[in-house]
């Protein structure tokens, strides 16, 4: 399976002179924990919830302040058409949550640890579903012993 396959796709991206105020109530409005910094689709950084939290206004910035002040430069991403093991990997070694997806360059998408939490539990309830079917028609416990009225 490809990276193209469960990313959520379009981002939600913002421009780096973007204050920090709208790029919070982007966030808010789009329900994302994240918003990327682009410029003409070109990804110049990603900034997190937790960056606006500690970095922006919880560092003293005013939320006129402008984005890119406080976006992390240096974002982990990877290809639309990378396997999922690469994404995999790229989590493990970095300790993101989030991964730009790009395509020749140009962001397309955004990658989560939510994302692939949701397509091991979707695996998962695939495989289990027929055996969890099977053990709900099985009546609990051992089968019943017929009791003797004269002693166990």
């Amino acid at each position: 399976m490809n990276v193209s396959e469960l990313m959520t796709a379009p981002p939600v991206c913002v421009t780096p002179d973007v204050s920090l105020a709208e790029a919070t109530r982007c966030m808010t409005e789009y329900a994302v924990g994240s918003v990327l910094v682009t410029e003409d689709g070109v990804l110049r950084g990603i900034v997190t919830d937790r960056d606006l939290a500690l970095r922006g206004l919880g560092g003293g910035l005013q939320p006129t302040a402008r984005v890119d002040t406080v976006m992390s430069a240096k974002a982990v991403t990877v290809e639309a058409d990378d396997d999922l093991q690469a994404a995999y990997r790229a989590f493990r070694r970095s300790g993101v949550r989030r991964l730009p997806v790009l395509d020749a360059g140009r962001v397309v998408g955004v990658l989560t640890i939510d994302d692939l939490l949701l397509d091991v539990f979707r695996r998962l309830a695939d495989l289990l579903g027929p055996v969890s079917w099977s053990v709900l028609q099985e009546p609990p416990g051992p089968p019943a012993q017929p009791r003797s009225r004269y002693g166990p």
